[in-house]
């Protein structure tokens, strides 16, 4: 009976591992706005879903949007602009642009489906072609569609994981590899999006040089010993500073 269990499990776990690896494979397409091979499993339509969904929580928890109508306006007005001048304004999505009340974290951020967000913190540091580069960066994160990205991808890796953990237990090295897979893509993501918020500065008219200006903004507000929010969601400035130079010189030579 031990042996006849243990075969069983071992069947169940490899069933379960091969069903995810199918349904991968099923969810595999090609983003029409950048040309990339992405596992998705959801549609456009539950991508806005969710950010509307997630989006008066989020602002919640950064002390809701800042009070003063005409910042709020600015920041609409910039986002606005770079969508109307992009390919972004080709893509289902409904982008919404929030300027938070937190003073104190620096960070920005997108919601599948549109949803952009800025703190007054890191607000309250840009002119207006650095916040569009911000901006632009965000948008990129909801054209590259990373956040439904990422949630396929840990739905595979627990589905995975569930399965070894039947068969054996085993369950822990899978997920260590589909957390390292993770944090991988996330940081291709971050270059995807800085590529992308050059190409929206420059179809809008903003200098992108000044992108380069926000990660040194970014680096100098991390001071030696703290590390803003912002770059505990994003790969270290320095790091993304040379693919920005690469992104401006490829671009403006097609001007």
């Amino acid at each position: 009976m031990r042996r006849g269990s243990w075969k069983i499990r071992i069947f169940i776990g490899l069933a379960i591992v091969a069903f995810a690896f199918i349904q991968r494979c099923n969810n595999k397409e090609e983003n029409p706005y950048t040309g990339r091979s992405q596992t998705i499993s959801m549609s456009p339509e539950q991508e806005i879903a969710i950010g509307l969904q997630s989006a008066p929580e989020i602002a919640r928890q950064h002390g809701g949007l800042y009070p003063d109508e005409r910042l709020q306006s600015f920041v609409d007005n910039i986002g606005r602009k770079l969508v109307n001048n992009s390919l972004a304004r080709e893509t289902p999505y409904e982008y919404d642009f929030h300027l938070l009340a937190d003073d104190q974290t620096i960070n920005a951020f997108a919601l599948p489906g549109g949803q952009v967000f800025i703190t007054y913190a890191l607000f309250s540091q840009l002119n207006e072609s650095q916040l569009a580069g911000v901006l632009g960066h965000e948008i990129g994160h909801v054209i590259g569609r990373h956040s439904a990205e990422r949630i396929a991808e840990s739905n595979f890796w627990k589905t995975v994981s569930m399965g070894a953990s039947v068969g054996a237990d085993a369950g822990n090295i899978v997920n260590s590899i589909g957390q390292n897979t993770l944090l991988k893509n996330g940081r291709g993501d971050e270059l995807e999006s800085d590529e992308l918020g050059v190409l929206f500065m420059i179809q809008s008219g903003y200098q992108p040089e000044e992108m380069i200006r926000v990660m040194e903004i970014l680096k100098t507000a991390a001071g030696p010993n703290r590390q803003p929010e912002f770059q505990s969601t994003h790969p270290d400035p320095d790091n993304r500073i040379q693919k920005i130079k690469e992104a401006i010189a490829k671009y403006k030579g097609r001007q």
